[in-house]
């Protein structure tokens, strides 16, 4: 009942029970961005806050060195394609390039992201403990299913693939919003500013319809990360491999509507 309230020895709201500290449920009720880097640094200490750093620069070379790449060449072949046997369907181009290059980075990419999350959302309170890394996490993740029968490990490594039918539910839509809406974006600010403006103006443009693109993306896909999110931090294997994104995205809704529910009565 009370493991998930166990409290840090830096942790000044604690209280006692037998010999152990526990922390009041309020320590574990986050309200905020801020909320939740003031209570993680209260409760584990300032360096938890680049806790899966060594994951997301892996991660970030692969996903990268696919994504972008793959994104040029889809656009460049869609662009000319198009433009021969369909104009009126060329305006897709970065629509259609950024979901399909975004969708094979997920896959490719998938058990680095979950191995991440889940060594972002691990909590140890024991003094000198060191946390698991990237590997160590991706072991763990696949001891449940570690057999000499061919078919449980198979299962076992389906299980390095856990929500990735949420991520690609999140990161195709942000892709298609996020290049769809960037590109033309760009393209009027830069006709604005005019060919012969300085490199300063040019680097203002383009970062101003990327922070208009980006913010619409991500305040539309915000709910599917959240689903991720929640796929790929349950510990339980059977639980993790019966899971679905509509499931989750329902449970989610339910948990919102139901807290909403008991703050109005």
């Amino acid at each position: 009942m009370f493991s998930n309230l166990r409290c840090s020895p830096s942790c000044t709201r604690g209280g006692t029970i037998s010999t152990e500290s526990f922390c009041s449920p309020d320590c574990f009720r986050y309200k905020g961005t801020l909320d939740v880097m003031y209570k993680v640094v209260r409760q584990e200490g300032f360096s938890r806050l680049w806790r899966g750093t060594n994951a997301s620069l892996v991660l970030a070379v692969p996903t990268v060195g696919i994504y972008l790449p793959c994104y040029d060449i889809f656009h460049d072949w869609i662009e000319e394609f198009t433009s021969q046997h369909s104009p009126t369907l060329t305006p897709y181009t970065p629509l259609v390039a950024g979901s399909v290059a975004r969708s094979l980075a997920c896959v490719a990419c998938s058990p680095i992201e979950l191995a991440r999350t889940r060594m972002q959302a691990f909590k140890e309170f024991q003094a000198g403990v060191k946390l698991p890394g990237m590997w160590k996490t991706l072991l763990g993740i696949l001891s449940p299913f570690r057999s000499t029968k061919y078919l449980d490990n198979v299962q076992g490594y389906r299980l390095l693939w856990t929500g990735v039918g949420a991520q690609l539910a999140r990161d195709v839509p942000f892709s298609a919003i996020c290049w769809s809406t960037l590109e033309p974006i760009r393209r009027r600010l830069l006709q604005m500013i005019g060919e012969e403006s300085s490199a300063a103006c040019v680097l203002a443009a383009n970062f101003s319809a990327g922070f208009v693109a980006g913010s619409l993306a991500a305040a539309a896909t915000c709910p599917l990360d959240v689903v991720k999110t929640r796929r790929q931090i349950e510990k339980d294997p059977g639980r993790a491999l019966g899971m679905t994104t509509r499931k989750t995205l329902i449970e989610v809704w339910r948990s919102v509507y139901s807290t909403h529910t008991r703050k109005f009565h």
